[in-house]
């Protein structure tokens, strides 16, 4: 895999990945530029989210609804990407990015884990878009999320960029039958995605199926760390982590 894909492969291993930005509640907002630059500035890896716009423009912000992250009620697909880069995050000056700018500040200065918020049912639009942006970025990136179709539409259609099946225990998803989440939190679903790596909730592991995986040479990030024991429990299951609240 190294040969493969270079850099990028290197940084799955170190250094641990700031999740949505090396923020803080009192600070720099999550997946916000400040936080992406906090990130840099530390020497992290850096993990975001991105939606698609009503105009088709790749949004990085993590929730489906604004009001949490902004005060404004309603959808974020629901509205331009112009209207959203106009709105305050957590009442800051930093507001909802896109993600070429987003790439744009980066730069190469952070191994960018860009996870795509597609939903059940909608696999193409966000990939397509995504992908026609990071085909211009010269840093080391690579795509992940939980949808094993979205995966499976970047294998199918380009197969050289980096990807990372995001995975839990599924217990309380609504949109899957109990016969699905079960499966899924055997990472059946690996066989639809065909990952490069897999990014795993601390609810899963350690993982048995997961550590079979990992010993035919497929990585395992864990997510979201937020306490140093916690990874302490892990990390002879895994490869890196994904973390906040703190420094590791």
């Amino acid at each position: 895999m190294r040969d493969r894909f270079g850099e990028a492969w290197d940084l799955l291993f170190h250094p641990p990945v700031a999740h949505r930005g090396l923020w803080t509640p009192d600070g720099a907002p999550e997946n916000s530029l400040g936080a992406f630059q906090a990130a840099c500035a530390a020497g992290y890896g850096i993990e975001l989210d991105v939606h698609l716009s009503s105009d088709g423009e790749a949004m990085v912000f993590h929730d489906n609804t604004l009001a949490r992250m902004t005060g404004i009620e309603g959808r974020l697909r629901d509205h331009t990407a112009g209207e959203l880069g106009e709105m305050s995050l957590k009442g800051t000056d930093e507001t909802i990015p896109t993600l070429v700018e987003t790439l744009a500040l980066i730069g190469h200065r952070a191994m960018v884990h860009i996870e795509l918020k597609t939903h059940w049912g909608e696999v193409g639009p966000l990939e397509r878009r995504v992908h026609e942006i990071i085909i211009d970025h010269a840093g080391p990136l690579c795509i992940i999320g939980f949808n094993p179709y979205s995966h499976a539409w970047f294998a199918d259609h380009y197969p050289g960029v980096l990807r990372g099946l995001d995975s839990f225990s599924y217990k309380d998803v609504k949109h899957l039958s109990e016969v699905e989440r079960q499966a899924y939190a055997r990472l059946e679903q690996v066989a639809i995605a065909r990952p490069h790596f897999l990014a795993l909730g601390l609810d899963m592991l350690p993982s048995e199926r997961a550590d079979a995986y990992r010993a035919d040479g497929m990585p395992v990030v864990a997510w979201t760390v937020r306490q140093p024991e916690q990874w302490e429990a892990v990390k002879d299951h895994c490869d890196n982590l994904i973390f906040e609240g703190f420094h590791p």
